[in-house]
């Protein structure tokens, strides 16, 4: 059996908030080269995770015995953010996560996502989102062009 198959996914807590930390950090390191270097340290991750992300958002962890494996955050019907550790890509994890946060906005799922993470896109695209708006980087704070994506359950607008 996979690691989907031994994987569950659970509300997060704050004890939850150093692994989502790490996670976050990682993840942005390897599968986003092209980002700005982190200027933030673990510590100061941790920190606006507990003070701002549990609070301002609705987060589940992916989890396999005790391990973290991912996390997704969802503002809304805004999905803030959806990361993995980089070795459990592509192994149906990030799928898992985003059927949770699909249950829990049954009118649809918004999302912006980097013109340059073609991973990215192509993932949410195999599920099902479609590209609203394009911008070029004014509204995020790494000033890179990027895009809104949504879905909608059975393809409402």
């Amino acid at each position: 059996m996979g690691v989907v198959g031994m994987a569950e996914i659970r509300l997060a807590d704050t004890a939850d908030a150093a692994v989502i930390a790490r996670i976050h950090m990682a993840s942005r390191a390897a599968a986003m080269p092209y980002l700005p270097p982190q200027k933030r340290s673990h510590d100061q991750v941790t920190r606006w995770v507990e003070e701002v992300l549990l609070k301002t958002c609705r987060v589940w962890v992916a989890v396999r015995d005790t391990e973290i494996l991912g996390y997704a955050a969802l503002e809304g019907d805004m999905l803030e953010h959806l990361y993995l550790r980089p070795d459990v890509r592509r192994q149906g994890v990030g799928t898992l996560l985003l059927d949770e946060v699909r249950r829990h906005s049954p009118d649809g799922v918004s999302l912006q996502v980097f013109d340059q993470n073609t991973d990215a896109r192509a993932f949410y695209e195999r599920h099902g989102f479609t590209v609203l708006d394009t911008d070029d980087g004014r509204r995020n704070m790494e000033n890179l062009p990027d895009m809104t994506l949504r879905w909608t359950p059975n393809g409402a607008r």
